[in-house]
């Protein structure tokens, strides 16, 4: 079981553990309760405070740059070097901080050309505070890392900097390494198919570049490897009997400087990362196209549910029945009544819940789940309870092995281990209160360097996808006309292809980045802002690359951002239209959806949507601004409470989990 022993500044971790890392907090309702209100309280009351001091510490920062300038780069090295000891033996100081900031800042001065903006170093200083700095989108979070980062590491203190995929860690490890070398700080990348060593070799470096993933599958490995030997007691041991340690790949658990915070600590948090391997007992691949076959003679609302908010379902008494009717006399697990009934529910989610180019694509003869939130293939991850290989039978591609547990965590208990725990998003105001209670971060909104020049041009609901894509494709040639440029959202693949398709029917070539296309996006992204230039995207979520505008697109008016279905939460929303209006551009913003979206038809009465519809055809097939505003609230409100709650199930089984297995003797 994992003990705590308490530090002299207040804080616990955990003892009888291979490296350092916090304990786990307990938590209960009543916390949250309490954290929900207090974060909305400090928002309010304390929000001007916490700007006050980021600034005041921005002065400090400044305050110290001439003296920097003057110096050679070894008087810099040198100067940096000195620093150490005194942050080591007195910690984050505001005038040692502040110098560790300005080194940081004069370093990418010289060696990048960026100079950092004093709203760069406010956002910088919220992360030194244990906080999750909330900035526009194009304000430069890559470099604002770069600030605590460097004051981390002269500290000695290893930092983690997480990021969302593989191409945004390889490219900031890649543009800062030399800054961070100019200071004496070595850098470390993790890329997922690298040998155990090289990974090892890149926790050990000053500061790390890693993927959320990566991170925790390595540390679950890690607990994999120590198995019964996890304690340093166990481990010195069995050093002094002559046998070997397992080698671990992380140091501890001790900064972690999490990048699209929102994405990683909310929306990736419903699903625990399991580390699994091959399960030996593997069912016949001709079991699932029986049970796709068998369920073909269910009915729907007789005998099985549909739960659309759930995406789940649930066979019926009657259907319990019809079921074990079908699989008479066929033996094996159809004659084992639970078995088979898990078949039947597991073939209808693959039959109504997951779709082609929407959930999943199929790709070099694979099913390769989509990440909904970012819209790329994640190959290294499969479904569950056999789901995995009723989708691949359904596709009829070849059946994978299922596979069996090794080893679990949640994204939740896992960050919530470091020691020190930050990051950077461009939405994080909504989760604000969720973020406080399961993690402890408070959310600081930083200023943007320009003012914001994106123009909101409205909400508009139709009827119908048929009316949604027809008037979609009058919105981007009435732009285009204009000689500005477009980017279009939509949430799948399958709808991507299909607005492909329609414009280009109208004579509008347009370039349709997907998880299809994953390997050309930077390239794709990069030249989105050409005059007249048409982008289709599934989810621009940590793309990372910046879409510059042609200088005629910028007077023309900027990019303008389509969104053609609302996301389960509005923070994806917002993520999309950020594209737009970016470090002072001009751009502007519309939403045009149809009421038979998916989030919609999950979230919202059908009898109310038969009477939006009647309100629609009434107002010329789209309905007014102000109900649209209304049933899109409506819709997304029942979302994140659903998602919210997911979550905190999540959270809930993996500490019951955990206790069940320290009970017993058996960690993580």
């Amino acid at each position: 079981m994992r003990r705590a022993a308490r530090r002299r500044d207040g804080a616990t971790f955990a003892v009888g553990t291979p490296y350092p890392e916090q304990a786990d907090p307990k938590w209960n309702r009543v916390d949250a309760a309490l954290t929900g209100a207090w974060t909305g309280l400090s928002r309010r009351v304390l929000g001007p405070a916490m700007r006050w001091r980021l600034r005041r510490f921005a002065g400090l920062v400044g305050a110290q740059g001439g003296a920097l300038a003057d110096l050679d780069d070894a008087g810099l090295r040198v100067r940096a070097d000195a620093l150490r000891a005194p942050l080591v033996r007195h910690g984050m100081r505001a005038e040692l901080a502040a110098e560790a900031f300005a080194l940081a800042r004069e370093a990418s001065r010289r060696v990048l050309g960026l100079r950092h903006h004093d709203v760069q170093v406010m956002g910088g200083a919220a992360m030194l505070r244990g906080a999750l700095a909330e900035m526009e989108t194009g304000e430069g979070k890559t470099i604002t890392a770069l600030l605590p980062s460097v004051a981390f590491a002269l500290a000695g203190r290893p930092v983690h900097v997480v990021t969302v995929n593989d191409y945004l860690a390889a490219r900031d490890a890649e543009q800062l390494r030399p800054v961070l070398a100019a200071l004496g700080i070595s850098t470390g990348l993790v890329v997922l198919d690298d040998p155990p060593a090289e990974h090892r070799a890149a926790y050990a470096a000053d500061v790390t570049y890693c993927t959320n993933k990566d991170l925790v599958f390595d540390y679950l490995r890690d607990r994999m490897a120590l198995g019964a030997r996890r304690a340093r007691g166990r481990r010195l041991v069995d050093g002094l009997m002559g046998g070997q340690p397992a080698p671990l790949l992380l140091r501890g658990l001790h900064v972690a400087i999490v990048d699209e915070a929102d994405s990683v600590l909310i929306d990736e948090a419903r699903t625990p990362l399991i580390l699994s391997g091959g399960d030996g007992a593997a069912e016949e691949p001709e079991l699932y196209a029986e049970a796709l076959a068998l369920v073909g003679g269910l009915e729907a609302g007789l005998d099985y549910r549909m739960i659309p908010a759930e995406r789940s379902l649930h066979l019926t008494p009657r259907g319990r029945g019809r079921l074990a009717a079908l699989a008479e006399g066929r033996g094996g697990l159809w004659a084992v009544r639970r078995a088979r009934e898990e078949l039947a529910e597991q073939a209808l989610s693959a039959q109504h819940w997951y779709h082609r180019g929407a959930q999943y694509v199929v790709a070099e003869g694979k099913v390769q789940i989509v990440d909904e939130f970012t819209g790329r293939i994640m190959p290294d991850r499969s479904w569950e309870r056999g789901l995995h290989q009723m989708v691949e039978a359904k596709e009829a591609v070849e059946i994978t092995g299922r596979r069996r547990t090794l080893s679990r965590i949640t994204y939740q208990r896992f960050f919530r281990r470091y020691f020190h725990l930050c990051g950077m998003t461009g939405t994080a105001a909504e989760v604000a209160g969720e973020l406080r209670w399961v993690f402890g971060l408070r959310v600081a909104r930083v200023a943007t360097h320009h003012p914001l020049r994106r123009r909101n041009t409205g909400v508009r609901v139709v009827a119908d996808a048929e009316a949604k894509w027809a008037a979609v494709v009058r919105e981007v040639a009435a732009v285009v006309a204009q000689r500005r440029a477009v980017l279009v959202g939509t949430r799948s693949v399958a709808a991507s292809q299909l607005l492909g398709e329609r414009l280009a029917a109208a004579g509008l070539a347009a370039e349709v980045l997907n998880a299809e296309r994953h390997a050309e996006e930077a390239g794709i992204v990069a030249q989105a802002g050409g005059a007249g230039r048409i982008t289709v995207a599934t989810n621009m979520a940590g793309r990372g690359t910046d879409i510059k505008l042609d200088p005629a697109v910028r007077d023309a008016g900027g990019l303008h951002v389509i969104l053609t279905e609302f996301h389960e939460s509005p923070r994806i929303d917002r993520q999309l239209f950020g594209r737009g209006g970016r470090q002072g551009d001009p751009g502007s913003y519309v939403a045009i959806v149809a009421l038979d979206d998916e989030i919609f038809s999950r979230f919202v009465p059908a009898t109310w949507l038969a009477s939006l519809r009647g309100m629609a055809a009434a107002h010329g097939g789209v309905l007014p601004e102000r109900l649209g505003r209304w049933v899109r609230w409506w819709a997304q409100a029942a979302a994140e409470r659903l998602n919210a709650g997911t979550r905190r199930n999540t959270l809930a089984n993996d500490e019951n989990t955990e206790r069940m297995l320290a009970f017993s003797g058996r960690g993580e």
